[in-house]
């Protein structure tokens, strides 16, 4: 009723406009707030595909649009990729060693440019899905012929010109430059933690840091990283402009325990279902909570606790992410 009552008064406001020789814009603005006129879509709502619920699992299924994405539908280049064998999570003794792997499509390994040690200008051919990553990959080709991937961008598109230098870089979505001569606030991502190295931190879909501030004398830059960790950064080593392709990964929900499968990924057991022998969680009489904090088979708390064993690098940490532990029913931070 609401929205049809919206849809009425929207036409008799066409009509008064177009009678009266009024602008629009003004009345509209009376009924209707900015971006929220009828038949607006937000950016969402265009990359996540529904469907019709003729199934109970297509009921809540949100998918990436590939084709409104403008994703390449073909095989990705065959020089730049290789097999890839699978494990079913065992080691070479055939022991199991990850627990709920197995199975899955086949894949092929992509041969990413991490180092954008190339410094001529390269051309974006196509964006393209790579099923080893969450983010999408952009394939360039240089002036000499060369082709690589590169982890894409938000708002890179086919036809885009990209390069990679020391200086003069201008300040545009998937350009690589030192990571001192960034303006600051500005947002980047494939961040370099030794020089030469290639890019190791926020690689992920949808992520970014945010450069703070530049220490000339130390050689240093201050970075947040999405975890909202404050690193010291060497800055001479590479990052590259924007923010990671492919924010709306968070949004998909894949509907159905089958789509997991596809993935490799086996089902898992609740530790409170097994027996005693088998996990610290299990026996008892009926159904129990496991009467401790969550824990591992091997008795390691799992919500929470440190798990950073690299004293070496400790230095370069200036505020530590916030972590929450779970401990039974309270919060320790």
């Amino acid at each position: 009723m609401l929205l049809n009552s919206l849809k009425k008064c929207h036409n008799f406001l066409n009509r008064t406009c177009t009678s009266s020789k009024v602008t629009q814009a003004p009345l509209l603005s009376l009924f209707f707030k900015r971006g929220a006129i009828i038949g607006r879509k937000d950016q969402t709502d265009l990359r996540l595909k529904t469907f019709k619920p003729t199934t109970p699992s297509l009921r809540h299924t949100k998918l990436l649009d590939y084709k409104k994405l403008g994703l390449h539908r073909g095989r990705p280049l065959i020089k730049l990729t290789k097999g890839k064998a699978k494990t079913g999570g065992r080691n070479n003794k055939g022991r199991i060693t990850v627990r709920g792997r197995g199975g899955g499509h086949k894949r092929r390994n992509r041969f990413v440019d991490y180092k954008r040690d190339k410094t001529e200008v390269a051309s974006v051919q196509r964006l393209e899905y790579d099923p080893n990553r969450s983010a999408f990959l952009a394939l360039l080709r240089y002036v000499d012929g060369q082709s690589s991937y590169i982890i894409a961008p938000e708002n890179l598109q086919p036809g885009d010109k990209v390069i990679s230098g020391k200086k003069n870089v201008p300040v545009l979505p998937g350009n690589s430059m030192p990571i001192g001569q960034i303006p600051l606030n500005a947002e980047i991502h494939n961040i370099e933690v030794k020089a030469g190295d290639g890019g190791a931190f926020v690689r992920a879909a949808g992520s970014a840091a945010q450069v703070v501030s530049h220490e000339q004398r130390k050689g240093f830059t201050t970075i947040i990283l999405p975890s909202k960790e404050h690193r010291f950064i060497p800055s001479h080593c590479q990052a590259t402009i924007g923010t990671v392709s492919n924010p709306d990964h968070k949004n998909v929900n894949i509907g159905k325990a089958g789509r997991n499968r596809w993935k490799g990924w086996r089902p898992k057991v609740r530790g409170v279902a097994m027996n005693p022998v088998d996990h610290p969680h299990g026996g008892g009489e009926g159904k129990t909570s496991g009467g401790r904090p969550s824990c591992s088979p091997w008795g390691k708390l799992t919500k929470g606790p440190k798990t950073r064993r690299n004293k070496r690098t400790d230095k370069f940490i200036i505020q530590r992410r916030q972590v929450t532990i779970m401990q039974g029913k309270r919060e320790k931070k």
